[in-house]
């Protein structure tokens, strides 16, 4: 099994190939392509195609690949649905299962996707030549990440929406507008001028009906959908060397918009009732099933784990850097700004329960009509209004785009390594601008009259389930296929001179990956397929016909049923028994061993020295 092999095997050592010169973003490294340099122990490796690539592109500096994966991480999840999830679950209690899930399933996952990206230097499919049989998880993860861009890009189109409408003044939303006077004359209305502004002029939902009846296309958002794309299409075009610069401001400015959010939201009257709304505990929401469900399922949403975008950044990495370091770097950041997240956006509920007199948990909701409703109404509260909510779209705009960038870098990245001919600068830009055209085009239908009835089955099924199912088997996979021992020596090499502590972690982790995070996986699934089958889907009033439900339902399969699909595929290319066709289809590649033989030389030279 991998899992007990070694890279520094008895006998002779092999002979030592010249050092290539260090390189910055866009330098080029020879791979090592002969495979005998670095044998593996055990049954003979099955023939395999060259490597997807012959050169490798790495980020300029550690900060730049940081700044990506936290932009990629911290999305529009932070500020829509975690302080949701902690009103609903009993408000500052949630932040407990949170973290819990954070440390036992989101920090193992997390590493295990940095690491399988940073070792094998490849993108979500290729990487899985490390062991054949599960390459139908990265097949899976590609699906994941193309149903994510559909709907997640119609997102920052009616943020653009809103954008364009905030620099009028009174806001079109607010009770200062013309025509808005009868829905503001008591705070009991049945409708808010922010929810008629959302629903009739943003979505049209008003002439559909459901599923069945999508109506007409909302015009204003379709070119606004297409700006997102083009911008996404631009930003991307020169791969890293582009959207490394571009995350200098991307990822930052969100952080300073919150920070000042949090400053003048301390100043506001009420302001206090919404943060102790936001921090109170109900230590009686702890003994039910649902919340700790919910922490597991927001775990996903704030760390970015099963869509292969964290393997496909981390393939730009150089191959010493600190893995395990990363990872706690970028998990605690992306938890930490959840949770700061949640004091700009309850002090501004906090205001505006206190402008209509009505407590805090009356003002707030979930998903889009948190984002679109509740939030900008509360900004049409503040002094200079206008300028706060330019401000705040501008945060979701960067949010979603960053988000979009490691989406697509997973993809594109996911599909040259399957076909390098197209690994040249002119295939690249029309094979990204082929994939920005389609998922254009596919979510058209998202910006109809009925399109919210579209986005929200989308979002509710792409994510889901299936989303557990390919994390659940890419953690038994590595731990009992590749091998836990063997991956945690895989990560002692990238490392090298592995610090006390990082050993510890790495310890705490391969308990994690055997069985702690598998276990929380496998209950987190149950409870999540329990909760389709007694929880109808709804979307307001509208409940969900049988079909439609059952379209979702066929979503999330379809990324399920890749993992064996594709494992049936890799043992029908072996010959022998069954059991030689499983032995032979967990071996890794040669190219595995080849891609990390770009650094390799120096990993078996500080293997072999004598210890201190």
């Amino acid at each position: 099994m991998p899992g007990t092999g070694h890279l520094d095997m008895p006998g002779p050592p092999a002979p030592a190939t010249p050092p290539e010169p260090t390189v910055n973003i866009l330098q080029i490294e020879g791979p090592t392509t002969d495979s005998t340099s670095q044998p593996w122990p055990g049954p003979p490796p099955q023939p395999d195609i060259p490597a997807p690539s012959s050169h490798w592109l790495t980020w300029t500096d550690k900060y730049k690949f940081l700044l990506s994966c936290l932009g990629y991480c911290v999305g529009l999840g932070n500020i829509w649905r975690f302080p949701y999830l902690c009103y609903r679950n009993g408000g500052g209690i949630f932040l407990i299962p949170f973290f819990i899930m954070s440390l036992i399933m989101g920090l193992p996952l997390f590493l295990m996707e940095l690491s399988l990206g940073q070792y094998g230097a490849t993108g979500p499919i290729t990487v899985w030549k490390c062991c054949p049989l599960l390459k139908g998880i990265g097949i899976a993860m590609l699906i994941a990440s193309s149903l994510v861009c559909v709907y997640y890009n119609v997102i920052i189109a009616w943020a653009f929406y809103y954008l364009g409408s905030s620099f009028q003044s009174p806001l079109p939303w607010s009770c200062d507008a013309p025509g808005n006077a009868y829905f503001c004359q008591n705070a009991s209305g049945i409708v808010s001028a922010s929810e008629v502004f959302w629903n009739e002029q943003v979505l049209g939902v008003m002439h559909s009906s459901g599923l069945g009846d999508p109506g007409a296309v909302q015009w204003p958002l379709a070119l606004c959908l297409l700006a997102a794309w083009i911008i996404v299409f631009f930003c991307t075009l020169k791969g890293i060397h582009s959207s490394g610069k571009m995350v200098y401001v991307t990822a930052t400015f969100p952080y300073l918009v919150i920070l000042t959010l949090i400053i003048w939201g301390a100043t506001l009257d009420g302001s206090l009732d919404g943060v102790r709304f936001y921090l109170s505990l109900d230590w009686s929401r702890l003994q039910s099933a649902q919340v700790w469900s919910d922490a597991a399922s927001q775990v996903f949403y704030s760390l970015g784990v099963g869509f292969g975008g964290l393997v496909s950044l981390a393939s730009y990495n150089e191959f010493d850097s600190n893995v395990i370091r990363n990872t706690l770097v970028l998990a605690i950041g992306t938890c930490c700004t959840s949770f700061f997240a949640g004091f700009a956006i309850f002090s501004l509920m906090g205001h505006m329960a206190w402008r209509i007199q009505v407590p805090v948990g009356s003002v707030t909701d979930s998903g889009p009509g948190l984002m679109f409703v509740a939030y900008p109404e509360a900004l049409s509260l503040l002094p200079i209004s206008p300028l706060w909510s330019i401000l705040f779209f501008l945060t979701l705009i960067m949010l979603g785009v960053d988000t979009l960038f490691g989406n697509i870098k997973g993809i594109t990245r996911a599909i040259l390594d399957e076909f390098p001919a197209l690994d040249n600068q002119r295939k690249k830009a029309a094979l990204l601008g082929a994939l920005c055209t389609s998922f254009c085009l596919l979510g058209l239908p998202l910006v109809t009259q009925g399109g919210i009835f579209w986005f929200t089955l989308i979002d509710k099924y792409s994510t889901g389930f299936g989303l557990i199912t390919v994390s659940l088997f890419m953690c038994l996979g590595i731990t009992f296929c590749y091998g836990v021992n063997q991956f945690c020596q895989d990560i002692m090499d990238m490392i090298r001179q592995c610090p006390p502590w990082c050993k510890h972690m790495l310890g705490y982790f391969k308990a994690c990956w055997a069985f702690f995070t598998p276990c929380l996986l496998l209950s987190v699934l149950v409870c999540t397929c329990l909760d389709m089958h007694r929880m109808p889907l709804h979307h307001g009033i509208y409940e969900y016909p049988t079909w439609g439900t059952n379209l979702g339902i066929c979503m999330g399969v379809l990324t399920c049923l890749q993992v064996p699909l594709w494992a049936v595929v890799a043992l029908c290319r072996q010959s022998g028994t069954l059991r030689n066709r499983f032995q032979e289809a967990i071996q890794p590649l040669p190219s595995w061993r080849a891609a990390a033989g770009r650094n390799m030389d120096g990993v078996i030279a500080w293997r072999r020295s004598p210890s201190p």
